[in-house]
């Protein structure tokens, strides 16, 4: 099995349970409120660990009860979490993430110890990413520091994942260049490109966008419609697997990780992108964002049985 390293941020999520997620200037009242280990690097290097991969996170806490939490959880299904500072200056990051009764979640980030995440931090864990074989990104660390990881990657010739998360527009046509897999959402796919993405041909053509820029592969994820996967070449469709959405918090992170799992055993990209519907289709019918993540045993039993 081939190395993981997940390059990105840690939050304590702060989750609000509600009938339905408030309009602006509208004042609901909430049903309950837990904290919960969170932050998209967090969640993948987690669901990977969880589900047996080889997995090492490169990131920062702040030194506190938070930051000891998400390390703790991370140690908890074997991730390695050495390449993750704890800042002294800086407090652990918080995500403020609503769920309302259908599942749908809105979310604000406080970004914390991950904005403190430097090239100069990166330069002290280079070891870990040159050992490591697949590296996976998200855009909730600085965007500069994103981009710094992305070219060391490629100049090693690693296989390069970013789940583009927090979508940011107008990025750079050079950011692009040398990504194996980029996984947006079909909202984030909308936010990257520009472009309103309604049609199976919109989002195709949304995706040939970012292909012409220099990635790989183009895998957008559509929740209950499945998802896309759009190469030079081709574009394929791949039906989702059925269930009654609970929360949806960590389903991509878990998609994600699931295909970068499937990957560094040697399956292909359409069995990998297999695996990432499986996982996340568990993942939406528990509520949270890690304590949502299965097992590799659990997927298995739902549906493989």
């Amino acid at each position: 099995m081939r190395k993981i390293v997940v390059v990105g941020s840690l939050n304590m999520d702060v989750v609000i349970e509600t009938p339905h997620l408030p309009e602006c200037g509208e004042t609901v009242s909430g049903k309950k409120i837990d904290l919960v280990s969170g932050g998209k690097g967090a969640n993948q290097a987690y669901a990977a660990g969880k589900l047996g991969g080889n997995v090492t996170m490169i990131g920062a806490v702040g030194n506190d009860a938070a930051g000891e939490t998400l390390l703790y959880n991370l140690k908890s299904v074997g991730v390695d979490v050495t390449g993750i500072r704890q800042m002294e200056n800086g407090t652990t990051g918080q995500a403020f993430i609503a769920v309302d009764d259908n599942g749908d979640n809105s979310i604000i980030i406080i970004p914390g110890a991950n904005g403190l995440v430097t090239k100069e931090l990166i330069d002290e864990k280079a070891d870990i990413i040159k050992e490591s074989d697949i590296v996976i990104m998200q855009l909730e660390i600085p965007l500069d520091v994103v981009e710094y990881v992305k070219e060391m990657a490629v100049r090693e010739r690693k296989t390069v994942i970013v789940d583009p998360a927090p979508a940011l527009p107008d990025l750079p046509d050079h950011f692009w260049r040398g990504i194996d897999y980029v996984k947006p959402n079909e909202t984030e796919l909308a936010i990257l490109t520009g472009r309103k993405l309604k049609t199976r041909e919109e989002l195709i053509g949304g995706a040939r966008v970012l292909i012409e820029k220099g990635v790989r592969n183009v895998i957008v994820t559509l929740g209950s419609e499945g998802c896309l996967m759009v190469t030079e070449d081709t574009e394929a469709f791949f039906c989702p697997y059925q269930v009654k959405a609970v929360d949806t918090t960590a389903a991509g992170d878990s998609f994600t990780a699931a295909f970068a799992l499937a990957l560094s055993q040697g399956k292909t990209c359409g069995e990998a992108v297999d695996l990432g519907q499986k996982v996340s289709s568990v993942a939406v019918t528990r509520k949270g964002a890690q304590t949502s993540i299965p097992t590799m045993e659990e997927v298995k039993k739902m549906w493989d049985e």
